[in-house]
């Protein structure tokens, strides 16, 4: 039972997963369906968390529109996500970076991994 299950998921996986860690600044392309029609849509932010492994994989991305944080999750390996785009690296010591929500300016910046 345990083994259908794996092969299942194993074929939804995307060939190329993005990488991206948590941290760092991203752009993502979600298909976003309008009755007939579909269009892509693009949300920039900060990840906040990954969490899950093989196709349940999701991460959590946070932005700052008109002053209220605003935060999506999205699947990895999910059809809707058209691709995501590292805009740069972020220089974290979490896994999770839920203390972002209780700041605000410049307190809620992720300083930059220089390589």
């Amino acid at each position: 039972m345990n083994d259908i299950i794996k092969k299942i998921e194993a074929e939804q996986l995307k060939a190329e997963a993005p990488a991206f860690n948590v941290g760092d600044t991203v752009r993502v392309y979600g298909k976003i369906k309008e009755g007939n029609r579909e269009r892509i849509q693009v949300f920039e932010g900060v990840v906040l968390k990954k969490q899950g492994g093989g196709a349940r994989e999701t991460f959590t991305v946070r932005k700052n529109s008109n002053g209220i944080g605003v935060e999506k999750t999205w699947p990895l390996h999910s059809p809707n996500v058209e691709k995501v785009e590292v805009i740069r690296r972020g220089k974290v010591r979490r896994a999770k970076l839920n203390y972002l929500r209780g700041r605000v300016g410049k307190r809620a910046k992720v300083k930059e991994l220089v390589k």
